[in-house]
């Protein structure tokens, strides 16, 4: 018997435009003959079912049901492709977990500490991972541009503290321009992370279970035409993303061990792509994504497709790796 798969995308954050095409992705490409899937557009005023010619139903949160012409439909299993809150924060996972509804990403509390930039480096840094020097901000906080230039130096890099595809991210010449950058990312969020510049080559490494295993993908280089690798280069085609990357065998094998040793660590189910920069050969660890981008342009995708795992493959071990074994 086939089973049914909500995909879910949207999303509260500035992301949701990229999750939607992310989830519309996923629903094209699952094996039809395997499973039935319903896109399920999840915003801060609506929760609703989108059918094939558009038409919207009402998701009923007390079991997460669906209604569509007097017919209550249930889900086997929940595909998460809600890049930022509250499918990559934590929320949404804790909430399929009561409800003991199968998601094919990570659990709830590896959810909520990754979100935060600064509480993933500090868990991961007694285990050898290294990452740049950082100053930390709350809002409300006295500014002290001073110090924060004497802890990270210049040029240095402004962060919101949990948002995706580089919202709220400014690289910062001069101290006189710190507070602009500050004010843009307390737009995305209520917490900063700003970070020295680290000059080297930037990789992106995709790990994933596969077929019971943890599997690290072939790793992606960006070069990118801007200052930095932003919104516009992410995804206005401003960047080149190479696969594999031009890196040494040595530095292949050695980010390659860490970014596992992370996924391992904080005992990671489901998708992960983690951010590096080389630095003299050592890579230093910027963030990791646990919702990456699932387009067919995206990186995880292109690494998987190096890999000689397709789409359809890809999501639909997903699936299977989350689904009770003997049902």
């Amino acid at each position: 018997m086939k089973k049914k798969v909500a995909i879910i995308m949207g999303g509260y954050s500035s992301e949701y435009k990229i999750s939607l095409k992310s989830g519309n992705v996923v629903h094209s490409y699952l094996d039809k003959s395997q499973f039935d899937s319903y896109r399920i557009h999840i915003f801060k005023d609506k929760w609703v079912y989108v059918d094939e010619d558009e038409t919207e139903f009402e998701v009923n949160k007390h079991d997460f049901s669906i209604s569509p012409k007097g017919q209550k439909i249930t889900f086997d299993c929940v595909f998460n492709a809600i890049h930022g809150t509250p499918g990559e924060d934590g929320l949404l996972q804790a909430y399929f977990e009561l409800l003991k509804i199968p998601q094919t990403s990570c659990n709830y509390y590896q959810a909520a500490l990754t979100f935060s930039k600064r509480d993933l480096l500090s868990v991961l840094k007694p285990y050898g991972i290294k990452s740049a020097p950082s100053y930390y901000l709350n809002m409300g906080d006295e500014i002290d541009v001073n110090a924060i230039v004497a802890k990270v130096g210049l040029p240095c890099f402004v962060k919101a503290n949990k948002a995706g595809s580089s919202f709220g991210i400014s690289k910062v010449y001069e101290k006189e321009a710190l507070q602009t950058a500050i004010d843009l990312a307390y737009q995305e969020d209520n917490e900063i992370i700003i970070e020295a510049f680290l000059e080297g080559t930037e990789v992106s490494v995709g790990v994933i279970k596969y077929k019971g295993e943890t599997k690290v993908l072939p790793i992606t280089e960006i070069v990118t035409d801007n200052d930095f690798f932003d919104y516009e280069a992410k995804y206005e085609g401003k960047s080149q993303e190479i696969t594999p990357a031009r890196i040494s065998s040595e530095q292949a094998k050695k980010v390659s061990e860490i970014a596992k040793h992370a996924y391992e660590v904080l005992k990671m189910n489901g998708f992960s792509r983690s951010e590096f920069i080389f630095v003299n050969d050592e890579p230093y660890m910027l963030e990791m994504n646990t919702t990456p981008g699932l387009t067919t342009e995206s990186i995880l995708p292109q690494q998987a497709k190096i890999a000689g795992i397709s789409l359809t493959e890809l999501f639909g071990n997903a699936i299977m790796e989350v689904l009770p074994k003997n049902p």
